[in-house]
């Protein structure tokens, strides 16, 4: 045996166990997943193998999903709800990042104060923005109270079809500015300092500086941020599950009583828990066309461009 063949087999021995647990809980899992969505499930003969009567009906599920009134109204939602986290959070990360790279005293307590957010458990901080939105007890009503400002005294924000999406956004994009700050405050820091000097000695202020130099330098990193996002609102659940009752509340549009806050992750779940596995296995087959073909098109509006 040559030397090559020799470290060939070493190198998949110690990748081996990678693989094993790579095909057992990502692999078949996927493939599984694919073949579940072109099957439906009729009725339980048996309580312990849910999918033992289990029907193949081929493209019946995507057909019947694309007829479907709630999931064009969820993914709907679920694009309303990325326009409302990824500009506001973009905004915000960029603003604490510029504010925090100046020398200001305890710069660095209030890097980890806005970063501590961001660990925290998206469920715990869905419960803790719903005591906040809380309509009578709640931190929002208490100061609406003392301020003797009604329209948060008696703000019942969650409650209300048009207002419950954009508290959950709110929360959401305070909870995770701090992320996106520190990887500004990298980049930022990252620009040479001469590029700036060079600028303020041609009468730049800062408006131009941000404009002209921070802006382009850190676009990799909104690129990051904006595919990121649209990952995340394709996938979210937990805040909603922690913050709605069951994505609502309900709202009737054009005869249908949909959820004004079942974006399309929940709406998965929704299928899920009433044991429509094959119709939710297609959901998310289609949610992945959707992602792939967005962060395609993202990728090729923000990515530099080559000078030829």
């Amino acid at each position: 045996m040559d030397r090559k063949t020799r470290d060939t087999i070493v190198s998949y021995v110690f990748l081996s166990p990678f693989l094993v647990v790579f095909g057992i809980f990502l692999l078949y899992p996927i493939l599984y997943s694919l073949l579940l969505s072109f099957q439906k499930n009729t009725i339980y003969s048996d309580f312990y193998n849910v999918f033992a009567d289990m029907k193949f009906v081929g493209f019946g599920n995507y057909a019947a999903l694309l007829g479907d009134p709630e999931f064009w109204w969820s993914l709907l939602l679920t694009f309303y709800y990325a326009f409302l986290t990824i500009p506001a959070f973009i905004a915000l990360s960029l603003l604490l990042a510029l504010l925090l790279n100046n020398r200001l005293p305890g710069r660095g307590f209030f890097r980890s104060a806005f970063f501590l957010p961001n660990v925290l458990d998206m469920l715990v901080v869905g419960v803790i923005w719903t005591l906040i939105y809380a309509p009578t007890y709640g931190l929002l009503s208490v100061l609406g109270r003392a301020l003797k400002i009604d329209v948060l005294a008696e703000s019942a924000l969650m409650s209300e079809p048009w207002t419950a999406l954009p508290a959950v956004a709110f929360a959401m994009v305070l909870k995770g500015s701090g992320f996106g700050m520190i990887l500004y405050l990298t980049a930022i820091q990252n620009i040479p300092t001469s590029i700036y000097e060079a600028a303020e000695f041609d009468g730049a202020g800062w408006w131009d500086k941000l404009r002209h130099i921070t802006w382009p330098l850190v676009k990799p990193i909104t690129l990051f941020l904006i595919v990121t996002g649209i990952l995340g609102a394709l996938n979210a659940f937990t805040e909603i599950y922690a913050m709605t009752s069951r994505g609502g509340p309900n709202v009737s549009v054009m005869g249908n009583t949909v959820g004004a806050s079942r974006i399309s992750g929940f709406y998965l779940y929704l299928q899920f828990e009433d044991g429509q596995y094959g119709y939710a296995a297609a959901v998310s087959y289609v949610l992945l066309v959707v992602a792939i073909t967005v962060s395609i098109i993202n990728v090729k509006i923000f990515q530099p461009k080559r000078i030829k």
